[in-house]
């Protein structure tokens, strides 16, 4: 089986910004990148996309048919969406960074429930395809989840796997 992990391309919110599940838009242009990534991806295939608008806009350039799945989307935030990173109150940063695996961000979700709903959408959509050439829109907290479930890195080390906006990982399980 081919699995490709494509991580959507950059948004037009300024560096330092949590953004998480806040549906935001891409910076143009970007239809360059978006050639990019379909040279990097098999003409057929099935396409599975976060529903932000984000990853769906990509995805639609790339196959004429995707399913959008909410298990693919990024993390939430909470209450720390759509603010400066240095903005978030030490009292609730702190902890969060100290154990971002277990702590959930207020009124939001922890990384290892974003992890939970991953592996969810994973078994029931991937591996019941296993000869199957399948492609993934998402975005880079869902796609250092996957990778910490196939190599059995944890949680904790997942910033480890660097996923650059547009990045194509191409996995053969």
């Amino acid at each position: 089986m081919e699995i490709y992990l494509v991580r959507h391309t950059e948004t037009i919110c300024e560096k330092g910004i949590c953004y998480g599940q806040s549906d935001v838009g891409l910076k143009e242009p970007f239809l360059e990148q978006f050639e990019s990534i379909r040279t990097q991806i098999p003409n057929e295939a099935i396409v599975y996309s976060s529903p932000l608008k984000r990853c769906v806009q990509l995805a639609d350039f790339l196959a004429s048919s995707i399913t959008t799945d909410f298990r693919l989307m990024e993390m939430d935030f909470g209450d720390w969406e759509m603010k400066k990173w240095d903005a978030i109150p030490e009292t609730d940063f702190t902890p969060w960074m100290n154990d971002f695996v277990n702590v959930s961000v207020p009124n939001g979700e922890s990384f290892v429930d974003l992890h939970h709903r991953v592996t969810d959408f994973w078994k029931e959509k991937i591996i019941p395809n296993s000869a199957e050439k399948i492609v993934i829109v998402t975005h880079a907290g869902v796609i250092r989840s996957i990778l910490c479930a196939i190599s059995n890195l944890p949680l904790k080390d997942a910033f480890m796997n660097k996923v650059d906006f547009g990045a194509v990982l191409k996995l053969e399980l």
